[in-house]
């Protein structure tokens, strides 16, 4: 076993208690990044976050001819995204990493459509296998002509796109439709989408991309259940504070929780679409006390944690952390709602039930979720296949149980830079 490989997750000698901050919002930073670049005229994103989806993003539309460059900020660098209308003439074929960030692969290939020239999307081994065929079928429905239904995929750009109604099955990631209503003010005839099949997962990231797209100017129809209207016209610059990453932040609220501890998470948003404002309520649910002060969001974690059932369709990032803390605590629980997260950077479900059983916890796969029953937990290695969240979720599990090695720690750098560092700073009172 080579050591290097392996991170010993540090378990908490007493409560924690800590003042935090978190990087900001991959979602918030993608979304901006795509409709900067549809935009006409230079764009300022502050404290965008800086880890690897994000960077891919940024990657990916410099590979589209967009400007995007490194100018100082107060916090760190800022991103200036100068647009010009959408996608340019690119003369060659433009390649575009995606890596594992479904983000990349679902919002890109409707701005590289309008592109002149062929765009070439492919990405780790794993992004290869999660849903983007719904999509495809779209693009080809509203005019784009693409080779392949999968990554690797090429989108033969025309410079244009006629747009106009489409129907797509987006069970399986809402991520589908935010990337058509992304590009679709820069299409002829914008769009019409009409979702057909199962409820659509993570619903406050439609949201998301809802707000972003009428920030920037755009005019969007969402008053019908299932159907969303872009109208085609011009997307206005932004100079926007991206909003911290409250998924991330579960993590370290988290700690809170598992130790009978205090975290204060800064900066945490008074109005927010990110699905991650359902996280106080999950963790009330769960015994803890959740108050906003002067410094942020603290929140207080009980003697013993309460089991919890609760359908996460809407919220299903917080799966590892919450079942971090069911395997911790006193009564059983029943996560619903999540079958979908068996199409995410790996098959969630069985990862957390295998992985978390191998330190002893019980935790049985159902056909829409987890069910969760407490037992005594003891040491062990655990690899996070690559997902950044499971990782996370290890550490937590780390706070209590000693002995807990996790295999590429790494990993979490697709969302959270040097995520060890902070997660040791918040051991010793904050960042």
């Amino acid at each position: 076993m080579d050591e290097v490989e392996f991170w010993p997750a540090p378990t908490a000698a007493s409560p924690v208690d800590a003042v935090v901050s978190v990087p900001g919002s991959k979602s918030d930073t993608n979304r901006s990044l795509v409709l900067a670049a549809l935009a006409e005229g230079p764009s300022r994103l502050r404290r965008p976050l800086r880890a690897r989806d994000t960077l891919l993003m940024a990657g990916g539309l410099r590979a589209l001819g967009v400007t995007v460059d490194d100018v100082p900020g107060q916090d760190g660098p800022d991103w200036q995204v100068t647009g010009h209308g959408g996608a340019a003439p690119l003369g060659r074929e433009a390649r575009v990493d995606c890596g594992n960030a479904g983000t990349v692969a679902r919002f890109l290939p409707p701005v590289a459509a309008l592109a002149t020239g062929d765009v070439v999307f492919d990405g780790d081994p794993r992004m290869r296998e999660r849903p983007l065929g719904p999509l495809v079928e779209a693009l080809q429905t509203l005019g784009v002509t693409l080779s392949g239904t999968s990554i690797p995929l090429v989108v033969h750009g025309r410079g244009a796109v006629r747009g106009g109604a489409v129907r797509l099955d987006a069970s399986s990631s809402s991520q589908l439709v935010s990337g058509l209503l992304l590009a679709a003010p820069r299409y002829d005839q914008g769009v019409h989408v009409f979702h057909e099949g199962p409820p659509i997962p993570s619903r406050p990231h439609l949201s998301m991309t809802i707000a972003a797209l009428r920030r920037a100017g755009a005019v969007v129809d969402d008053r019908t259940e299932g159907v969303w209207t872009v109208a085609p016209g011009p997307l206005q610059p932004v100079d926007r504070d991206i909003e911290p990453d409250l998924s991330t932040a579960s993590a370290f609220l988290a700690a809170a929780a598992a130790t009978a501890g205090r975290v204060v998470l800064r900066d945490w948003p008074s109005v927010t679409e990110q699905p991650g404002a359902l996280l106080p309520s999950l963790l009330a649910a769960m015994g803890c006390v959740c108050r906003r002060t002067p410094a942020g969001l603290a929140i207080l974690g009980p003697g013993t944690l309460s089991g919890i059932d609760v359908d996460l369709h809407d919220y299903g990032e917080a799966v590892p952390t919450i079942t971090a803390l069911a395997t911790l605590a006193e009564g059983p629980s029943r996560l619903r709602g999540i079958a979908h997260l068996r199409l995410q950077e790996t098959d969630r479900l069985a990862a957390l039930a295998e992985e978390l059983g191998r330190l002893g916890a019980r935790i049985t796969v159902t056909a829409d979720g987890l069910v969760i029953d407490p037992t005594p937990l003891h040491g062990g290695t655990l690899d996070p296949r690559a997902d950044h969240r499971l990782a996370m979720a290890y550490a937590i599990v780390g706070l209590v149980v000693p002995g807990v090695l996790i295999r590429d720690i790494a990993t979490t750098g697709k969302t959270v830079p040097e995520f060890p560092r902070r997660w040791m700073q918040m051991l010793a009172g904050g960042q």
